[in-house]
This record gives C-alpha cells, sequence and structure tokens, in this order.
C-alpha cells in the first residue's frame, strides 16, 4: 500500500539527490525520492567520469561519512588515475572514467535496497507550505505527498531551455522535459532566481574513429580507488582515453558558424562555467592558439559511444559535424548526437543557511545545481549535507556543518552560502586555503568519526578507520624509535646521493629528506616489514598516508594554527537582530552584505567578499572583544 506522508521527501535523483535520500533514509527517516525516470536515476548528463583536481577530494570525502558516490564510482570504473602525483600530496587528486549505464545500475541497485527509501516516478510542480514551513509537495499526476522536510535537487531541469543553433527546445536533458512550476512560486514568495548555462559536445561512434593517428591515454596500473572500504574494488575492463587536437582548419570552420552560435548571437544571455568553456569560446578567447586538445572518452565496456572532451559547443549541428571531421582520427566519424548548450533557472545560494536549509522556508533545502554550482562531486557534496542536515532537523538534533578546514565540502558550502556566485561554481584546490590539512588520503581521518557519531558511517566503517589509525600509529612508532645509524641506513643514504656520515637521529627524521620514500625505508627494516605484513590488505594506503604525515608534519602544523585562529573568530557570536545599517564605522558596501546575509559568526562575516578586515574590527569591538 503506497504511503503519502513521509520524514524527508527529495526531489531529483540527480548526483545530489541520491545522495541525499540515501543519507536521510540510512540516518532513519522514512524518505522518498521523486524522479522524472526512474531509467535515469544516477544519470551522468556530461562526461563519463568522476573526480579530478579537488573533485576528487570530494568524493574520498563523501565515501568517509558514509555516502554512496565513491563506491558507485568504483564499481562502475574502467580507468582510473592519480593526477597531480608529481606535485605535493595535498595536490593529488584520484579521477575515474565510468561506464555510463554501470553506474546507473550501481545507484539504482543501492537506492532499491536501502531501507526506508521509496521511489515515485512523477514531476513536482508545487511546494506545500503553511506558515513559513514546509509540508509536503504536489505532483503533475496531481499526488499530494506529506513532509515534514524537502530537499529540492533539481539539477538542470527548472525552466531548462536546450540550444542546438537557433534551435531552441525546452528540456533539462536531451530528450528530457524541463521541469516548470517550481521556480515562479519561490520567486512569490520572496526568493532570488537567476539563469545559468551550461554545455556538453558531440557523442561519437567508436567504429568511425582512427585511435592509430591519436594518443593512448591510459589508466594507473595500480589498485587506487575512490572508497576506503577494502572489499570495494574495480572489476571492470579496464579502458584507454585517446587524444589527439583541433587545427586551424577546424578553428576557420567554427568562425564561419559563430554567426549561429547561441553564445554569440545574443540567443544565450545567462553565465557559463568558465572553466569548462566551449570549444566557440576557446576560439575566440584564445584566438592565438593554433590547435587545442581533445580527449575521446569512453562511455562503457559495451558501448560504442565516445564523449569528446574539450569540445563542447551549442553552434548548428552541421557545424559540428564539419569542425570534427577536420580533427586527425575523426575524418571519417559518425556522430550519435550533437553538442548543445542549457539555460536553467538557479537561486542566489546566500538565501541558505550552512546546513543548506533557506533562511525563507522552514525545513525546505536547496543542493546541487539549484545553488549555482557545476560538477557531479559538488552537488554530491550538498546532496549528503543537506540529507543529513533535513534528518537532524525534525529529530531536533544539532546542526551538522563542516567547516573550511575540515573539508572541501565545508569549503564548497561556505563559499556559496556567505559569497553566493556569479557563474557556475567550480571546486579547485586553490579555494581552500587550508590544503595540506585537506588531502585526499585522509578524509576519513577528518571526517569519519563524526559521521559515526551522527549514526551515518557504520560500526563497520569506523572499525577500519581505527584499525588504520593504530597501524599508523605502529608504523610511527617504529620509525621514531630506531635509529638511521645501521648499516642499511648508511647505505641507502649513499644511495641517494647523501654522505654516510649525515646518518644520525631515527628513521623518521631520515624520511623527512625529500628523496627517500618510506618504502625504500621499510625494505632495509625488518620491524617495519613485519608490521606491514600484518595489514597486507591495505598496505598502500596506509604506507602512504603515513609516509605523508610525516614529511609534511611542518606544514601540517602551520596550517592547523592558522585554522584554529580562524575557529577562535567562529566562536564569536553575532545576535541575529543585529542592525548593521545603524553603524555608520561601517563601509557602505559591509552594510549592505551583512544585512543581506545575516552571518551568525564573526568568522562568517569575515569571509563574505566586500567586508574588510577594519569592518571586522569595528564588529569585534561592538562583541566586547
Amino acid at each position: 500500500m503506497t504511503d503519502f506522508e513521509y520524514d524527508i521527501i527529495v526531489v531529483g535523483a540527480g548526483h545530489a539527490g541520491c545522495e541525499a535520500a540515501s543519507a536521510a533514509a540510512r540516518l532513519g527517516s522514512r524518505t522518498l525520492l521523486i524522479t522524472m525516470d526512474m531509467n535515469t536515476i544516477g544519470q551522468m548528463s556530461c562526461n563519463p567520469a568522476v573526480g579530478g583536481i579537488a573533485k576528487g577530494q570530494i568524493v574520498r570525502e563523501i565515501d568517509a561519512l558514509g555516502g554512496q558516490m565513491g563506491i558507485v564510482t568504483d564499481r562502475s570504473a574502467i580507468q582510473f588515475r592519480m593526477l597531480n602525483k608529481s606535485k605535493g600530496a595535498a595536490m593529488w587528486s584520484p579521477r575515474s572514467q565510468s561506464d555510463r549505464k554501470q553506474f546507473i545500475q550501481q545507484w539504482i541497485k543501492t537506492l532499491s535496497t536501502t531501507d526506508n527509501l521509496h521511489i515515485w516516478q512523477d514531476e513536482v510542480v508545487r511546494l506545500l507550505i503553511d506558515r513559513q514551513c514546509i509540508t509536503g509537495v504536489c505532483t503533475r499526476l496531481g499526488v499530494e505527498f506529506k513532509s515534514r522536510a524537502v530537499i529540492l535537487t533539481n539539477g538542470t531541469f527548472l525552466s531548462g531551455l536546450l540550444h542546438f543553433g537557433r534551435t531552441q527546445i525546452p528540456g533539462g536533458r536531451i530528450a528530457e522535459k524541463a521541469s516548470i512550476g517550481i521556480t515562479e512560486q519561490l520567486v512569490g514568495l520572496g526568493f532570488t532566481s537567476r539563469r545559468m548555462k551550461t554545455g556538453t559536445p558531440a557523442r561519437l561512434d567508436k567504429r568511425s574513429i582512427d585511435f592509430s593517428v591519436m594518443q593512448e591515454q591510459q589508466g594507473d596500473a595500480t589498485e587506487e580507488k575512490f572508497s576506503y572500504l577494502p572489499e570495494v574494488h574495480r572489476s571492470l575492463k579496464q579502458m584507454s582515453c585517446f587524444i589527439t587536437y583541433t587545427n586551424p582548419n577546424t578553428h576557420g570552420i567554427l568562425r564561419r558558424g559563430l554567426g549561429d552560435s547561441p553564445l554569440y548571437n545574443g540567443q544565450i544571455q545567462s553565465i557559463g562555467p568558465r572553466y569548462c568553456p566551449s570549444i566557440e569560446t576557446k576560439i575566440v578567447t584564445f584566438a592565438d592558439k593554433d590547435q587545442h586538445q581533445i580527449f575521446l572518452e569512453p562511455e562503457g565496456v559495451d558501448s560504442n559511444e565516445y564523449y569528446v572532451n574539450g569540445f563542447s559547443s551549442s553552434m548548428p549541428w552541421q557545424i559540428q559535424l564539419e569542425a570534427l571531421h577536420s580533427i586527425k582520427g575523426l575524418e571519417h566519424c559518425v556522430m550519435y548526437r550533437p553538442g548543445y548548450a542549457i539555460e536553467y533557472d538557479y537561486f542566489d545560494p546566500t538565501q541558505l543557511h550552512a546546513t543548506l536549509e533557506t533562511k525563507l522556508i522552514g525545513n525546505l533545502f536547496f543542493a546541487g545545481q539549484i545553488n549555482g554550482t557545476t560538477g557531479y562531486e559538488e552537488a554530491a557534496g550538498q546532496g549528503i549535507v543537506a540529507g543529513i542536515n533535513a534528518h537532524q532537523n525534525i529529530i531536533n538534533g544539532k546542526p551538522f556543518v563542516l567547516s573550511r578546514d575540515e573539508s572541501y565540502i565545508g569549503v564548497l558550502i561556505d563559499d556559496l552560502t556567505h559569497k553566493g556566485v556569479d557563474e557556475p561554481y567550480r571546486m579547485f584546490t586553490s579555494r581552500a586555503e587550508y590544503r595540506i590539512l585537506l588531502r585526499q588520503d585522509n578524509a576519513d581521518e577528518r571526517l569519519t568519526t563524526r559521521s559515526y557519531e551522527l549514526g551515518l558511517a557504520d560500526a563497520k566503517r569506523y572499525g577500519l578507520f581505527e584499525s588504520k589509525q593504530e597501524a599508523k600509529q605502529v608504523l610511527l612508532s617504529i620509525l621514531g624509535s630506531t635509529p638511521s645509524t645501521t648499516p642499511s641506513g648508511r647505505a641507502l643514504l649513499e644511495q641517494k646521493g647523501y654522505s654516510p656520515t649525515s646518518a644520525h637521529g631515527s628513521l623518521r627524521e631520515m624520511l623527512c629528506r625529500p628523496s627517500i620514500s618510506l618504502r625504500e625505508i621499510i625494505a632495509i627494516t625488518p620491524e617495519l616489514q613485519q608490521a606491514v605484513a600484518s595489514f597486507a590488505d591495505r598496505r598502500e594506503e596506509i604506507i602512504d598516508s603515513t609516509e605523508i604525515d610525516v614529511k609534511y608534519s611542518g606544514y601540517i602544523a602551520r596550517e592547523r594554527m592558522a585554522a584554529d585562529k580562524l575557529h577562535r573568530l567562529d566562536a564569536i557570536r553575532i545576535p541575529a537582530d543585529f542592525r548593521y545599517n545603524e553603524l555608520q564605522s561601517l563601509s557602505t558596501e559591509a552594510r549592505q552584505k551583512l544585512t543581506a546575509i545575516r552571518p551568525k559568526t564573526i568568522g562568517d562575516a569575515s569571509r563574505i567578499p566586500g567586508v574588510s578586515p577594519n569592518d571586522i574590527s569595528v564588529l569585534l569591538v561592538l562583541m566586547g572583544r
């Protein structure tokens, strides 16, 4: 028998919606996930890949919290690479190509077997609100579902409009209709809504591509993955990507079509992602360049479909195909479908609390592209936080807020809610001022205990975390108590170009030398060999994490001190009814921004653009500090 009353309703089954629904249900809330199409749950709307620079760190954080994206990605992976390995550990970022169909199937299996979680296929057209608090939703079929909290994760579907050259088609994705009604209702309630634009490239038939003239890019040979759970593995056939380049002939064809480009003929007015520009934007912005790199990415093990990364476009399909035919290896390519741009509604994220609950309507949460972000990972990170906080709200629990020194997800949400967005927000390592603390290898150390205390990370996951910490302590103890003055220690130093007479102190001090690795020290130390043999199934993970802790210990300590200063500002609360407009000692811009955003603490206020250090000093004096 279908029930029409739930604790939490999640609208939209994209990356944000899947994580939100999964988290809320597993925490114990009776949850309903409403999607317009059950066959596209967890759909990878653009490229068939997860992770990348800073994004990979977010996925590891989701996994450390007990989320599902890392597990789903590992089980659908067809290529894995650790990016930036030539740089410092804070920059290492995991990235995985996924089998698109398997990714969807893994999500469907995960959600279908989650207790407390139900799915309904329909379109939400209206929110039910009583006295500034959400009470449920109404669907296109006329069904009313009651709930204590609602999470909107509508992606690009709100008033979505697809652009294929001068042809415009309403839709949230190709061949999927747009969602109409929610934007209009929320604007009527006082929310500020704007438009954004994103795009996707053409898809090609691999049988028509000449890979022999392209550069092959294989995945890493190691068994690295996203999830910290040892039983989660990559099991699908591993596949290569291929690299080719545009040329002056390609650019000439594209320039000829600019008059029909929605980006340049005035058809599209909204702002697109700066860091993932269309090919027409590249040839205009970087007119001096003779070529641009193109990645051919497989869509799956049993698929002939290839994604043309680097060739996003909304130009007429004829121009797209002609330009593709001018590229080496694509002279005879056959197109499955052209690229297109999509415009959609989003809401100013400064209208949200740090929990992602809206300030205007109680127990209404936003997560994902509705907040002006771009990317599967950014959406999923918001989704799990919204799911946790919706559950916490209805049980009168403590808000779950991640700080900037605690996670990339915390940086993301803090940026959104305090700075807002004027273009699609994408995470980069440069956005995090404490990125040495926020490495991909230590997400479990930062977040698993907090999630376990909530009840989302289960006892098994917490036990694995504890055993990893114990194993690291064993290694650190041996390193700190074993002298480096042994014959084998001197020989290793000499091999690395150091003077044997420089051998002194412990193995830990030896490990601090840049050119000496922990694996090399293990190879000459029987005690360490015995220790690592006891945790063979997680050997690489524990060795890497221990080595990073030792080599970067000074930098880590320095960043922790800086982060602690920030926390002192976050501890100074500002009264909710504080009258900024009456303070002439604050700058005009500060008065306007502080009045609009209503920060809860001095730390919050300090991160608002336009609020200067002098303004913060004034507030500190007024707060008696």
